[in-house]
């Protein structure tokens, strides 16, 4: 999973700590979410993609193809 998250909040102008303040959680869990540490909730990965105007699948990127290994 790939996610532009802090492209989108340094477009905004804002800190980590302004952006965990936006979405009330912490400015760790921003800064977990933008080094890959730590995947969002639906709940807040939609919140994000609501603040930034975006679609969620342009804010997180899953390159996942469906296909298995046999």
């Amino acid at each position: 999973m790939e996610n532009r998250v802090k492209g989108y909040r340094e477009k905004m102008g804002w800190s980590q700590g302004e952006l965990a303040r936006r979405l009330g959680v912490s400015r760790q869990t921003i800064n977990a979410v933008e080094t890959n540490k730590y995947d969002p909730s639906l709940p807040l990965a939609l919140r994000m993609a609501k603040l930034f105007v975006v679609p969620v699948d342009q804010l997180f990127i899953d390159h996942w193809n469906g296909e298995t290994e046999e």
